[in-house]
């Protein structure tokens, strides 16, 4: 029998999790039903109604009291129930830092979620969080110890996820959440009202497969012109990644520092490519703001604005170097063997992986990642940090569910998987 198909014993006694906010998906629920069945324990603290929505089974309590008292009732809690692990999305959402505060000092595991560093069919679990907040090494020959001992990753896609299913979920869940019955106190971690944002899409997405030509149409000219490319990556404001492991309040201040840094440092028959994120709402014109940028820098002709939804593969490989605050796609670029540039906190900001001289140096100096570098990082990373699978469709879903399961059942988290 293999090791997470035992149950709990005397010598192996049971923990006990709860489970936080986590992905708009019944992912969680699945979760704690497959560490129920190896004699774990499980229970859950909803914040909203979204919540209720996507979970079921035993030990759900609602916490329908303000903010502020959130701290003291968690805590309390966490004493009473006898909690173990705690498992989340979102060290950086405003219930989830105080409660990784709190378990932390109770000697609580922390378990976090999220999309994959690596895509398209990869999920996060790791220890106490990401990007900054993880534990995985940043020193390079960490790196290579460390990856000495995990296998080679298969990197090719086995799963598709659902963007349609993602929508419906993210729509029920944040509308449902709008509702002042039974929680009436509840602050949302989002940064723009759902509505607005939702219409924004919508309106994105009946224009993507025209955009989407139009950027492809625009980056075969450009590689065909034969000047030398750099890729501005961007993010979608209210990913937390910006606002808490960055500098920068949005993308508009990033964007205008890439640009004037371009425009000032750049070989002069260089060309900016700015790609937005493929899930951005469209609550900002970008491609009027990243030309209006581009004029009042003097290169209004050397900056190119790519939308829809442009797969990054391509586009990297087009380009000598990438530019992002910290978006995962960095990890691509750096796979892919391109000079990378972090503005922000990023996992891959790491000597020999990313650029560490600065912006204006980047445009001339900067040199590809170090090929065993890349390779042993990426080997790690997919080792150590993930498990296959995706949130929103099967059979992706339930692989991420028994993938996650035996991570936590093991206490397999941030160490390659045991065999």
């Amino acid at each position: 029998m293999d090791l997470a198909d035992r149950p709990a014993s005397p010598d192996r006694p049971g923990r006990r999790f709860l489970f936080l906010q986590g992905p708009i998906s019944p992912f969680f629920a699945e979760v704690a039903a497959g560490l129920r069945r190896l004699g774990h324990d499980t229970c859950r603290i909803n914040l909203c109604l979204g919540d209720r929505l996507f979970w079921s089974g035993p030990g759900a309590t609602d916490f329908t009291g303000r903010p502020e008292e959130w701290p003291g009732f968690l805590g309390a809690f966490l004493d009473r129930e006898g909690i173990t692990d705690l498992v989340l999305i979102g060290e950086q959402r405003p219930y989830h830092r105080p409660a990784i505060a709190l378990a932390r000092a109770r000697g609580i595991a922390v378990a976090v979620t999220d999309f994959g560093y690596l895509r398209p069919d990869w999920v996060v679990l790791e220890r106490d969080g990401m990007g900054p907040e993880s534990r995985f090494p940043r020193d390079p020959e960490a790196i290579r110890a460390l990856a000495a001992t995990c296998p080679a990753p298969d990197l090719a896609a086995h799963h598709r996820d659902s963007f349609a299913t993602q929508a419906l979920w993210d729509v029920l869940f944040h509308l449902a959440s709008l509702l002042p019955w039974p929680f009436p106190h509840y602050r949302s971690f989002l940064l723009h009202p759902p509505v607005p944002a939702y219409l924004g899409t919508a309106l994105r997405l009946l224009l993507r497969r025209r955009e989407t030509r139009q950027a492809a149409a625009r980056l075969a000219a450009l590689r065909a012109g034969g000047a030398p490319l750099f890729l501005f990556a961007m993010q979608m404001e209210t990913d937390y990644s910006i606002r808490a492991y960055s500098r920068f309040p949005d993308m508009d201040s990033a964007i205008g520092e890439t640009i004037a840094s371009f425009a000032a440092a750049a070989p002069p028959e260089a060309l900016l490519l700015v790609k937005v994120h493929p899930l951005d709402p469209g609550l900002k014109a970008w491609r009027r703001r990243v030309a209006r940028m581009a004029a009042a820098a003097g290169i209004a002709g050397r900056v190119h604005y790519l939308g829809g939804s442009l797969p990054m593969e391509p586009v990297v490989a087009a380009c000598r170097g990438v530019v992002t605050v910290n978006s995962t796609l960095g990890v691509h670029a750096v796979a892919a063997g391109r000079a990378t540039l972090a503005l922000g906190q990023a996992i891959y900001g790491v000597p020999g992986l990313s650029w560490q001289g600065g912006l204006d140096a980047f445009w001339t100096e900067a040199a590809p990642p170090e090929p065993g570098l890349a390779e042993a990082f990426i080997r790690a990373l997919a080792a150590c940090l993930h498990v296959r699978g995706c949130y929103y469709a099967r059979p992706g879903l339930d692989v991420a569910v028994a993938g996650a399961v035996r991570r936590l059942h093991l206490g397999a988290l941030n160490v390659p998987m045991p065999g």
